[in-house]
């Protein structure tokens, strides 16, 4: 990511208790912490984080600005649902931008940054572990954000960045009913082999493949659970 890093604020500085309030809700909901669905309130999320009425409120300001949470009657709040709709819209999105970017970077990427990456996704993840699975998807993200910004268009950057936060939530989901530990770990090797030989085409059709691979074990793990195909999926 560029030095501002991903929420525009410098390296070094301190955040305000509102950032730290944000930053904090925003991850227990991308994580799935606070799942879809979740009403939450403001006094709640005050003894939850140990924050003051008024840091909470900005940041619950922000995830409304962002899509994340909807207000309720009585200052209660509700975590935005996951529908089917938004798996298929944000995985269209991933099958333009990522071979787009894969193309671009052909050549160009920092190999070795790459390959620690990647060695953070070969430890995998615990299936039912938060933490792991966390720190798998954290390094997954990363990973395919380092490609996207060494093609050098920061706009690409910026809105892959934004729907891999949104996809978060899904793969949390998807990976809870299905393992695809050694897939991805495949997935990674592949793709950064055709980005070091400089091969634009494969590693775009490497690309495409993997978000489509994603897509579809998001999909047919949340489609084969009787849980969830008669309410907003969760």
């Amino acid at each position: 990511m560029s030095a501002a890093g991903e929420n525009g604020k410098e390296p070094g500085l301190e955040p305000s208790l509102s950032d730290q309030a944000y930053e904090a809700i925003r991850s227990d909901i991308l994580t799935c912490v606070l799942r879809p669905g979740d009403a939450i309130s403001e006094a709640t999320l005050v003894g939850r984080y140990g924050v003051g009425k008024a840091p909470v409120r900005a940041a619950l300001s922000r995830l409304r600005q962002e899509g994340l949470v909807s207000a309720s009657p009585r200052r209660s709040y509700v975590v935005a649902p996951i529908t089917l709709r938004d798996v298929q819209e944000l995985y269209a999105l991933r099958l333009i931008l990522e071979p787009a970017t894969a193309r671009l970077a052909a050549g160009k990427v920092d190999a070795r940054r790459l390959e620690k990456l990647d060695a953070i996704c070969r430890k995998g993840y615990t299936p039912g572990d938060p933490a792991s699975t966390l720190r798998f998807l954290a390094a997954n993200r990363e990973f395919h954000l380092q490609v996207a910004e060494s093609g050098g268009n920061q706009r690409f950057v910026r809105l892959l960045a934004q729907i891999l936060d949104e996809t978060t939530r899904v793969m949390h989901i998807g990976l809870a009913l299905r393992n695809r530990n050694a897939e991805m770990q495949h997935e990674h090797h592949a793709l950064l082999d055709a980005l070091q030989r400089n091969d634009g085409e494969a590693a775009a059709r490497i690309a495409e493949q993997q978000v489509a691979a994603s897509r579809d074990m998001v999909l047919s793990g949340l489609l084969g659970s009787d849980a969830l195909l008669d309410q907003p999926l969760a």
